[in-house]
């Protein structure tokens, strides 16, 4: 396995120091706080490993960011078993650092059933192969890449995205509130359901709030344009391999008020529609 994934897998691998408590670590890459896909993903890890049923996954989670995490000391993930249910498991956790919580989350775990179907269809767009890598995308604008973060935008990641409508994001022109990913883990994962859940929570993260921002221009790096998520949703329809290609779907219907709403859905190669996203993030213009 590729050292990139390895460390990944290893950041969600949380250490239990008490029953139903749970901590994790952050890496130290420079940033000012924790990214909050990494507050996500630990935290359905934490919520998984109370529900014995293994047969149980995940179907929903809601999650609110009620304080900037930090980078430089462990998170407590401490879980409150709600229910357990003939056919549902319900689990609500709490992140803190310092003893102030800095993220709460509500899951819900199902047991397998057959039901009625119907889904979207998957959006018409190139293949992944013919899509610019994250790696080529920021070699190509690399002249516009400040130095503090050249050196970190250049070396692998341990999930490969390929851009359909790719944009340069440190110079960015204005664009429709909408764009297309793929992502896969950039190895073979190990074959258990809930940890491809628990990684493409981590990944839903990602170029998500960014949707909302397309239209006006603007850049992260930009220092009067303060950017945060405040919550974050998402349901499990199917279960899939974050080792093979998934289209990430994404729009913003909706900005204003400091906030912008975007939603995504991923999509298997085949068409399957395996899940769906809602976040509200903060996109803040200092004058």
């Amino acid at each position: 396995m590729k050292q990139e994934l390895k460390d990944l897998l290893d950041l969600l691998d949380l250490e239990p120091i008490e029953v139903n408590i749970f901590r994790g670590v952050s890496p130290d890459e420079g940033w000012q706080r924790v990214y909050g896909g990494q507050v996500i993903g630990q935290a359905l890890v934490a919520a998984s490993r109370t529900v014995e049923d293994q047969s149980r996954l995940a179907h929903s989670l809601h999650g609110y960011f009620l304080r900037p995490g930090d980078t430089t000391i462990p998170i407590l993930y401490e879980v409150d078993r709600i229910r357990d249910g003939k056919s549902f498991t319900t689990r609500r956790v709490v992140a803190t650092q310092r003893g102030r919580a800095i993220f709460s989350m509500s899951v819900s775990f199902q047991v397998a059933e057959d039901g009625l179907e119907h889904q979207f269809e998957k959006p018409n767009v190139k293949n992944p192969e013919d899509c610019l890598t994250q790696i080529e995308l920021n070699e190509k604008f690399s002249d516009d890449i400040p130095e503090a973060f050249k050196q970190r935008s250049l070396r692998p990641q341990p999930i490969e995205m390929r851009f359909v409508e790719p944009i340069n994001q440190f110079k960015p022109v204005k664009m429709p509130p909408h764009q297309n990913t793929w992502i896969k883990a950039a190895d073979t994962m190990p074959d258990d359901l809930r940890l491809h859940q628990c990684l493409l929570a981590y990944a839903s993260d990602m170029t998500l709030i960014d949707t909302a921002v397309r239209p006006h221009g603007l850049s992260w790096t930009d220092d009067n344009f303060q950017v945060a998520s405040l919550d974050h949703a998402m349901w499990f329809h199917r279960p899939f391999k974050m080792d093979d290609w998934l289209l990430y779907a994404q729009d913003s219907p909706y900005a204003g008020g400091a906030r912008g709403l975007s939603r995504g859905a991923f999509y298997t190669q085949k068409g399957e529609l395996i899940s769906s996203v809602a976040q509200e993030g903060l996109i803040r213009l200092h004058q």
